[in-house]
């Protein structure tokens, strides 16, 4: 069974800690820094932590916009990570707007407003977002497949995913308004919480991820 599963290296974010988890729940793991290195991977992941427009200059460069839009075109299993969901929409307002992989209509913008304030002796809630948080699973995915009701997962961001069509929202997490925290179609599932750094809940979904890798 060929449970082998690409992360692309394109010099966002440290990909141990995502490596590491993969292997731990049986996937054989190849950190890629180019698209011709894809080899005969089935499974594809986008990692990445900082800066929106930085991050898409950088899979422009290297080639690696094009595997993106090909994988998920022809249905492969594939993960986006935090920035890695990020960049899978229209548009960010980070420094922008910056015109993302369009891949999923929408918008990435900032967690901002009244609720994000102080009230008095009342702290507001901190930008960025940092930290666990609970999970509401709004439909099935087999990524999200026997994840506990309230299950926790950890979050770094100041921006959020704010999809044109709520049918690609599959998780939702609040911090001060209730937002999409994983989006899916198909073998598609992308989520801005870690779940590399989610303890038992994010390997869980991590060993789903390559059970679908496998056919499994």
């Amino acid at each position: 069974m060929n449970r082998r599963i690409a992360i692309i290296d394109y010099g966002m974010g440290n990909l141990r800690s995502v490596a590491k988890a993969l292997e731990r729940v049986g996937a054989d793991v190849a950190v890629i820094d180019s698209p011709q290195d894809i080899g005969d991977a089935r499974g594809l992941v986008l990692p990445g932590v900082g800066a929106f427009g930085q991050a898409m200059d950088r899979l422009t460069a290297n080639g690696f916009d094009a595997l993106v839009r090909d994988w998920i075109g022809e249905d492969r299993p594939f993960i986006g990570i935090c920035l890695g969901l990020q960049l899978l929409f229209t548009e960010s307002e980070e420094f922008g707007p910056v015109t993302g992989l369009d891949i999923v209509p929408g918008r990435v913008v900032r967690f901002s407003g009244h609720q994000y304030e102080r009230h008095g002796d009342q702290p507001g809630l901190k930008v960025p977002h940092i930290g666990w948080n609970s999970l509401k699973v709004l439909r099935h995915h087999p990524v999200v497949a026997d994840i506990p009701a309230d299950s926790m997962a950890y979050f770094v961001h100041s921006y959020y995913c704010a999809p044109d069509d709520s049918d690609w929202t599959t998780v939702v997490t609040d911090h001060g308004l209730e937002f999409t925290s994983a989006v899916s179609r198909g073998n598609l599932f992308a989520s801005q919480f870690h779940p590399e750094k989610s303890g038992d809940v994010g390997l869980q979904m991590l060993a789903n991820f390559v059970n679908l890798v496998g056919g499994g």
